[in-house]
C-alpha cells in the first residue's frame, strides 16, 4: 500500500519540475555556454527563479525558526536527520563494497538511535565514529556513469543529469518516505529543509557579498564537490600555471651595489657614487687587517698585547685578549664580560 503514495507524491514535483523547464528551455540561451553547462541559459533562469523564492519565502521562514527555536533544539534536529541520513549513506557505502565505511555507519545509526534518544544527540561523532557523506548519485559515478552536464533543480538547486536520477533513488531509500501518515512525511521534510537553510544562513550572506557572479560560483562549487566526493578526498589538485606572469624583481639591483674583492694587501670596495652633478664609481678602500703584535716577549709582561685598529695617526689600541674574531668585513667586535 506504500508504493502508490510514494510513486504519486514523488511524481507530482517531478511533473512540475519538467514542465517549468520546458517552459523556460524557449526563452533562455546563452551564445557561448560555459564547458560543461551546455544549458546555461535554462539553468540560470531557473537559478535567479530558485533565488527569488529562497530570498523572499524560504529565508525569512529560517530567520523565523532561528528567532524562535533556541539552539540546543535546532542541535538535536540536525542530529535527527544526520542519523537519518546515515542510513542512505551506509547504503551507498555498501553498494560501493566500502565495507568498512558502511559497517562505521551502521554503527552510528544503532548508537544514536539507542544511546542518543533517536537520535537526537550525536553520540557516535563523541565515540570517535567519522560521519561519512555518500548518495547515491556518487554510487552511480562510482561505476563510471558520467555526470552529464550540469543542471539546476526548480527548488532543489545544482545538479547535474546523473545525481537529479540519483535523487530518485535516494527519495526511496530515505526512511522519512515510508512514513504514515502522508502529512507528517511531508512535514517531517519541510523541518528538515527549513532547518538546513537555518544552518546556511550565515554562509549565504557570505556568498551574497563576496561573489560577484552567485551562479558562476554556485556552479563551481558544486561541480568541485562532487568531484572531491567521487575521489574519496583524493584528487590530486593541479598546480597553477605561473608561466605568462611577469617576473620576479631583481632585488640585486639596489641604489648601493657593492662587490667585495680580494687582495694582497687590501680589499676594496666599489660603489655607485654622485659627486658634483657627475655619476661615476668611487673606490673605498678598508683599512688593511693588522695581524695581531707578537707578544712582548723580553719585558716578560703578561698583559695581552695591544691591537691597532686603524692603523693611522689616531691609533685605537685594545687588548687582543677582548676582540672577537671578524666574521664579516673585518669589522671588530667586542666580548661582553
Amino acid at each position: 500500500m506504500q508504493t502508490p503514495r510514494i510513486v504519486g507524491a514523488c511524481a507530482f514535483p517531478l511533473c512540475n519540475i519538467v514542465a517549468a523547464a520546458a517552459l523556460l528551455a524557449g526563452c533562455t540561451t546563452v551564445q557561448t555556454p560555459t564547458k560543461g553547462d551546455p544549458l546555461e541559459g535554462l539553468n540560470r533562469t531557473i537559478f535567479t527563479v530558485n533565488d527569488k523564492l529562497d530570498q523572499y519565502a524560504l529565508k525569512p521562514v529560517a530567520k523565523g525558526y532561528v528567532f524562535i527555536t533556541p539552539q540546543p533544539i535546532r542541535d538535536s534536529v540536525t542530529n535527527f536527520f544526520s542519523n537519518i541520513g546515515d542510513v542512505y549513506i551506509a547504503a551507498n557505502n555498501l553498494l560501493q563494497l566500502k565495507i568498512t565505511d558502511g559497517v562505521q555507519d551502521i554503527m552510528r545509526i544503532v548508537i544514536n538511535t539507542v544511546f542518543g534518544v533517536g537520535g537526537l544527540f550525536d553520540v557516535a561523532t563523541l565515540a570517535k565514529l567519522p560521519k561519512h557523506d555518500n548518495d547515491l548519485g556518487l554510487t552511480l559515478g562510482h561505476y563510471g556513469v558520467p555526470a552529464g552536464p550540469y543542471l539546476v533543480l526548480p527548488l532543489f538547486g545544482p545538479s547535474t543529469v546523473r545525481d537529479a536520477v540519483g535523487s530518485i533513488g535516494n527519495y526511496y531509500v530515505n526512511p522519512l518516505s515510508y512514513v504514515n501518515p502522508a502529512g507528517l512525511s511531508w512535514a517531517l521534510y519541510g523541518l528538515n529543509i527549513v532547518n538546513t537553510r537555518a544552518d546556511l544562513l550565515n554562509a549565504s550572506d557570505v556568498l551574497e557579498g563576496a561573489a560577484l557572479d552567485k551562479y558562476s560560483f554556485v556552479r563551481n562549487a558544486y561541480l568541485q564537490r562532487r568531484q572531491y566526493l567521487l575521489s574519496d578526498g583524493k584528487q590530486s589538485q593541479a598546480l597553477p600555471n605561473y608561466g605568462d606572469e611577469a617576473p620576479l624583481p631583481k632585488y640585486d639591483e639596489v641604489d648601493s651595489v657593492v662587490t667585495r674583492t680580494s687582495g694582497a694587501a687590501a680589499d676594496t670596495l666599489t660603489a655607485p657614487a654622485k659627486a658634483d652633478g657627475a655619476s661615476g664609481t668611487a673606490a673605498v678602500t678598508r683599512p688593511p687587517r693588522v695581524p695581531m703584535a707578537a707578544p712582548n716577549a723580553a719585558s716578560g709582561s703578561t698583559e695581552s698585547p695591544l691591537l691597532d685598529l686603524q692603523g693611522g695617526p689616531e691609533t685605537t689600541q685594545i687588548p687582543a685578549g677582548q676582540l672577537v674574531p671578524p666574521t664579516r668585513f673585518s669589522f671588530p667586535s667586542f666580548k661582553v664580560r
